[in-house]
């Protein structure tokens, strides 16, 4: 529940204060955090809705700040979930005191949220992070100018050094403490003021809005935030009169301004924030070019922009798959050596072919497969903390665009390179419903880090070394495509609409840190690892036993043996029979269905069966025997090779995948029309792939 004001001068009195931390994404904002927090932090959701919510603690002399991290925003403006929450956590539970973390290097853009929170009239504290950047951009900031100019405290800081992080606590304390509010408000010109000042009387003449300045709500009205509008409906006395009389001003501030209301107060906004900055800000003759933008005007360039994009995918796929290779094998060694081991160990029975052929074939035949993982999470990880993700997003903005959405979706989308889950999730960030599920719904669509060992093992098996990196890269530009066809049909003929208005991030190019890189292809590959032992695990243990039972029938004595192998008695084989004629037109047979039913738990585990069944039949469990197996099946050819590639990369996402799409959505309709549209494509597509390879002579 939300504290009363009574109750929050009280908690102040006793050492107990709230520090909402807010600011635009890629301000440092969480940097600030950990450096506040440390190990004293825990992250759940906020109530009622899937944006997380960290949370942790940290003494100031003898006062306790409990810090609340905000989602990243541009402003308090109610157009995406993150600026709702954001918004309603200030409003609504009124902490004791907000800090704005700001980037120094782009103070302009920044201090936009800044000018919200001031209006508002919470007491605020600006962190003017990044200042080291400014200064070698040539940019001096005098901080006690504009402190005064925007009437709030400044701390300077370079939180990835801890540099000015207890000076800005120890201002934030004191501040939360003496109750300060902002001492300078934004006026708006002539037009707008006048009728600001009108709307904020009637609003006070009505009752006024409990925590809330009335002068803040009557700008809100004006912008037409329809939060606001209900909430005065709700709240005031008269509030259809006061609804009635903003929708005047709005008309007469289109008519005399020439703009809409909202347009005319954010140019307000950005003509006092850049006023002010010319007053506190001077250019240095230390002023060093700037690389960010001179590097941006050859990677985000019309003519150059695809091509380096699409050359760095390549030399993405070749790496994880060259240098990956040698690793591999020595993995590929240790779990030989394992099998060949547990074998000596454990009397031959049922007992030695769960742990031999079940569990070390299974997931042993999984975890092969690491380091290309792990080079793949370390090459990601590298673009993303270099800042070039972000660019390629730009870069792909314009085609984006032709298909219904724009780029801040194909983040989403590449993130969806590493995993499908993060992907889903990382949707919440774009402003409206339609262009959210736009993107749930095609996410699936693009390769994640699972289903690479399914590739490894397939291209490796079945294709030259000097073309398996090719053939891998080109399975995942066709899963880019397919997603961007998929998402022009559904805006078509599903979700019509357009796409909303947004404003590209492009943070300046930085170096990453080899901590920072390492601790972030770790926590991914972590995932990986966690699942091999429980999942993958545990699906491995089940296939086994699909696979070994019911045991074949003994020959009566002295009868003759017929030679069929026991797989075939097994219920794997019933169920993999089952499927086989939905199957036998893209070339597959019912062992290579039963690894597809099982990698619908994780797409990993479409190997590991692999290597049960082919244990089973004799081969050992290391990736060179399995491959091996696979070549010796006269099922397999090239041909179906590249078709089984295309299924594993379109067909049902992971049951994890499809439990957050339901938790985003809020719904089983959608989860269940991604099963079926993407195993629908995926029979398609595979089956174009495998029938047309065979008229043309490849199979």
């Amino acid at each position: 529940m939300p504290k009363s004001v009574a109750e929050q001068n009280e908690a102040v009195k006793t050492g107990e204060i709230t520090l909402a931390l807010a600011g635009n994404p890629n301000s440092g904002k969480t940097t600030v955090f950990n450096a506040i927090t440390g190990a004293h932090q825990h992250v759940g959701n906020y109530p009622g809705v899937t944006v997380e919510k960290k949370e942790g603690d940290r003494r100031v002399g003898d006062t306790n700040v409990h810090v609340v991290d905000l989602p990243g925003t541009y402003s308090l403006t109610a157009y995406s979930l993150e600026e709702r929450v954001a918004r309603n956590f200030v409003i609504q539970e009124h902490p004791d005191v907000v800090m704005d973390i700001v980037d120094a290097s782009n103070l302009e853009r920044n201090l936009y949220l800044a000018t919200q929170f001031i209006e508002l009239g919470a007491p605020t504290v600006l962190a003017l992070n990044m200042t080291d950047l400014a200064e070698a951009r040539g940019k001096h900031i005098d901080v006690e100018l504009l402190s005064r100019l925007l009437g709030v405290p400044i701390v300077p800081m370079v939180a990835t050094r801890e540099e000015g992080i207890e000076e800005a606590l120890a201002v934030a304390v004191e501040t939360a403490q003496q109750r300060r509010t902002p001492t300078k408000p934004i006026t708006y010109g002539h037009e707008l003021e006048e009728h600001v000042e009108r709307l904020t009387e009637l609003i006070d003449g009505a009752g006024g809005m409990e925590g809330l300045p009335s002068r803040w709500v009557a700008v809100k009205l004006l912008e037409n935030d329809p939060e606001v509008h209900e909430m005065v409906q709700q709240s005031l006395t008269d509030g259809a009169a006061v609804v009635e009389a903003v929708m005047r001003a709005r008309t007469h501030l289109e008519q005399v301004v020439g703009d809409d209301a909202e347009v005319a107060i954010a140019d307000q906004r950005y003509g006092f924030i850049s006023g002010a900055c010319a007053e506190a800000t001077r250019q240095t003759h230390e002023a060093r070019r700037d690389w960010s933008a001179a590097i941006d005007r050859v990677t985000t360039s019309r003519l150059l922009g695809i091509p380096i994009f699409l050359l760095l995918m390549w030399l993405l796929f070749e790496m994880v798959f060259t240098l990956g290779a040698p690793l591999m094998e020595w993995v590929d060694m240790f779990f030989g050596w394992l099998g060949n081991a547990t074998a000596e160990l454990i009397p031959p029975g049922q007992v030695q072919s769960l742990v031999v052929d079940g569990i070390i074939g299974g997931v042993g035949g999984v975890l092969v497969f690491l380091p290309q993982i792990l080079l793949l999470f370390l090459a990601i990880a590298i673009l993303e903390d270099s800042g070039y993700m972000a660019r390629a997003a730009f870069v792909v903005d314009r085609l984006m665009h032709k298909i219904g959405l724009h780029g801040k979706s194909f983040i989403p989308m590449l993130i969806g390179f590493g995993c499908t889950v993060p992907a889903v999730m990382a949707t919440r960030t774009l402003e409206n419903r339609r262009d959210r599920l736009l993107t749930i719904l095609v996410t699936p669509l693009m390769s994640c880090g699972a289903r690479l060992p399914v590739y490894v093992l397939l291209a490796g098996a079945f294709f030259p070394a000097a073309i398996a990196g090719k053939i891998i890269f080109g399975i995942y530009v066709l899963g880019v495509i397919l997603a961007i066809l998929m998402a022009k049909l559904f805006g078509v003929f599903l979700l019509r609409g357009e796409a909303a208005p947004f404003v590209m991030e492009l943070p300046p190019y930085r170096m990453p840190t080899l901590k920072g890189t390492l601790i972030h292809m770790w926590e991914r590959g972590w995932m990986f690892l966690r699942k091999a032992g429980t999942i993958i695990l545990g699906v491995s243990i089940l296939m086994w036993f699909l696979l070994s039972y019911p045991r074949p029938p003994e020959s009566p004595e002295g009868a003759q043996a017929v030679s069929i192998p026991s797989i075939e008695y097994t219920y794997a084989a019933d169920m993999g029979k089952a499927i086989e004629p939905v199957l036998k037109p893209l070339g597959f047979d019912w062992k290579i269905g039963i690894g597809l039913v099982a990698g619908f738990a994780a797409k990993e585990v479409v190997v590991a069966t692999f290597g049960t069944i082919y244990s089973l039949e004799g081969a050992n469990e290391t990736s060179e025997e399995l491959s091996d197996a696979l070549r010796k099946d006269p099922v397999f050819s090239p041909l179906v090779a590249l078709a089984l590639m295309v299924f594993v990369l379109i067909y049902v996402p992971c049951m994890a995948a499809v439990a957050v799409i339901k938790r985003e959505t809020n719904s089983w309709k959608w989860p269940l029309f991604v099963i079926f549209y993407t195993t629908a494509l995926a029979w398609i597509v595979s089956f174009i792939v495998y029938q047309g390879g065979r008229l043309v002579g490849l199979g």
